[in-house]
């Protein structure tokens, strides 16, 4: 509070600042003396985005270390009633050419797709470090955008430890096929391979890594869901010669049969995108290890006798 004149009480009164209306209001009468008035102070938080400067800014976004300005640009937009010369401003402006323009369009694409996806931060920003390293090359013109975004989130999703398969992301993927994002997916690791000089790392997939998602996905109980993880566990003892997603999908069949769910094959192929006939030949696989790799608190061995028997 402070002392301020008040015109109705004719005298200094003190008044209160309501800072969310903006108002000055007079304690004793309640005129408001001033309205919508400026706060000049500075804000509790900062957009310094770890950057070492810890003075609160009152406008602006984060800096963007990837970007050649740093995100710091003014952008001069078109106003559909505005003036001449505002026109002229952005047409010029437009004229000069945004050497970020391209990538800027990348990162977004990315950040879109990292939302339909339900990534995280980090591996949204490791596809944005990706693409960068490629753009740097000067080797991504004239390929297609989104197979190249998709492949980065690929790339991101292996190496944060959160796989995600070709077929999920080709889902959220309009312009690009499966085929054209495993292409793009070579041609990142053998660009960065040159630039490196070594082989990129991108990180060894393991049937876990799916189980969460996939389990989720068909709206298991927490018991299945167990059973599932330890399986998956004991079946890395045995030489299953089957790529991780098609063990992960073939055990949860597997669980699933011993349960009271009961999931279809078909529910399970859609939940997991790896087709029927995939799923069987690894079920076919692990069949005859179902009494070591099963654990006995889930499932007693005269139980084991519901599983059905793989064709051959």
């Amino acid at each position: 509070m402070s002392d301020t004149y008040c015109s109705d009480c004719k005298r200094n009164t003190e008044v209160v600042f309501d800072h969310s209306a903006g108002d000055t209001v007079c304690s004793e009468c309640g005129l408001v003396l001033e309205s919508r008035s400026i706060d000049e102070t500075s804000e509790w938080r900062t957009f310094a985005d770890e950057s070492g400067d810890h003075d609160p800014n009152r406008v602006g976004g984060p800096v963007n270390p990837l970007l050649a300005d740093g995100a710091l640009t003014t952008v001069i937009s078109r106003v559909a009633n505005g003036s001449n010369g505002d026109s002229s401003l952005a047409r010029l402006q437009n004229r000069g050419g945004d050497p970020d323009r391209a990538i800027v369009l990348a990162f977004k694409t990315i950040a879109n797709m990292a939302d339909r996806l339900s990534l995280v931060t980090t591996i949204k920003d490791r596809a944005n470090e990706i693409y960068k390293r490629l753009d740097d090359q000067k080797c991504t013109r004239g390929r297609n955008l989104e197979a190249l975004v998709a492949a980065c989130i690929y790339i991101a999703c292996r190496q944060e430890g959160k796989p995600r398969t070709v077929k999920e992301i080709c889902s959220i993927v309009s312009g690009a096929t499966k085929k054209e994002i495993g292409r793009a997916k070579e041609f990142i690791v053998k660009q960065l391979k040159v630039e490196m000089g070594e082989s990129m790392e991108m990180g060894t997939i393991h049937a876990g890594d799916y189980l969460r998602r996939f389990c989720s996905n068909l709206g298991m109980t927490h018991d299945e869901v167990k059973a599932v993880q330890e399986t998956v566990q004991k079946a890395g003892d045995f030489d299953i010669r089957r790529s991780p997603i098609s063990i992960a999908a073939a055990i949860i069949f597997m669980i699933t049969q011993l349960s009271e769910s009961k999931k279809p094959l078909r529910d399970i192929s859609a939940a997991t995108t790896v087709a029927e006939g995939t799923i069987k030949n690894a079920y076919r696989d692990l069949y005859p290890h179902a009494a070591k790799i099963i654990p006995e608190w889930y499932a007693k061995e005269r139980d084991l006798k519901n599983l059905s028997s793989p064709k051959a």
